[in-house]
């Protein structure tokens, strides 16, 4: 018995992806590219603003955390994924998977509240710009970060403390590729009522009021930019709102398609593939989207190759 929740699992068996056996192999070699993607795009975006100071503004200050936590997100799953296809495995521990739980919370509600962060700094940029380096200053985007993890880490730290609470005595099978937390609860045989009340109230706190936030913002820069209507005013909405609004596009697209509207008890692949999705492709194409359709990033890119050549 496992000390303080009555559990006698000490493992799970995690069936993975709706893959035949003999097609493992390749689609092991795409998910390692498309993380290795997620990991070098992302760290070269951390690079560049890092290295270019005319990208040191908060729009890229929040921009290299969420390229940091999309790098951290994707490494709570996608290794042990690809540990399991290539050693043609299924287990992953008790404590493994409690605590892949608890990042994979945590980095995604971080992604939630650093998206609504960059939301209002392109607020304050298209209806305040006279008054954006006093509205958005240092010591603001700091404290907008701070605030960023410690809601992250009480969220997902009450989650995970809940989840320990629980039984695990009969079946340890999770039709998934990882630990998914409403999946472990309809493993339990606890009673999870409590579980399922903090998961509506907290997702209200991480999820919904940041996606309103987001749209509030969005709605006052289309506002704004149409009682001043003209071809270069739309055009400066577009260049510096369109990377944004494609990432928030494909992070919230993925999580109203798996969790508000599931599928049903016989029919799960549909589940798991959403959340390849949200684990895998959305963060590998965060870098795309923001270097090819953000000048100042592709600026950056070209300075820094220029440097590399002319020391060569």
């Amino acid at each position: 018995m496992r000390r303080g929740n009555q559990s006698s699992v000490s493992e799970f068996l995690l069936l993975g992806l709706p893959i035949q056996p003999e097609e493992q192999g390749k689609y092991c070699a795409l998910f390692l590219a498309m993380y290795l993607t997620t990991v070098l795009g992302n760290l070269l975006i951390i690079l560049l603003i890092r290295l270019d100071s005319r990208l040191h503004t908060p729009m890229y200050f929040f921009l290299s955390h969420l390229a940091l936590t999309d790098i951290c997100f994707s490494s709570v799953t996608a290794p042990k994924m690809l540990m399991n296809l290539l050693m043609q495995t299924q287990s992953i521990s008790y404590t493994g998977c409690i605590s892949q739980v608890y990042f994979f919370l945590l980095f995604g509600d971080l992604d939630s509240f650093l998206l609504t962060s960059m939301a209002y700094d392109r607020y304050v940029a298209i209806c305040h710009p006279l008054h954006y380096t006093t509205m958005m200053r240092q010591s603001l985007c700091f404290l907008l970060v701070i605030v960023s993890w410690v809601l992250s880490f009480a969220s997902a730290l009450l989650h995970t403390l809940l989840l320990a609470q629980l039984s695990f005595c009969g079946d340890n099978t999770l039709p998934h590729f990882f630990c998914d937390l409403s999946a472990l609860l309809k493993l339990s045989s606890s009673d999870t009522t409590i579980n399922q009340l903090v998961i509506l109230t907290v997702g209200v706190v991480v999820i919904t009021l940041p996606f309103i936030c987001i749209l509030i913002s969005y709605i006052y820069i289309g506002v704004s930019v149409l009682r001043r209507p003209s071809i270069k005013g739309i055009c400066k909405a577009l260049s510096t709102c369109g990377s944004h609004l494609s990432v928030v596009s494909l992070y919230y697209g993925a999580i109203i398609a798996l969790y508000f509207f599931p599928s049903s008890n016989n029919s799960k692949d549909k589940d798991v593939i959403v959340s390849v999705l949200y684990t895998l492709v959305t963060p590998m194409l965060n870098p795309f989207i923001y270097s090819l359709r953000n000048r100042d990033m592709k600026g950056a890119l070209r300075n820094i190759l220029r440097r590399g050549s002319f020391s060569a």
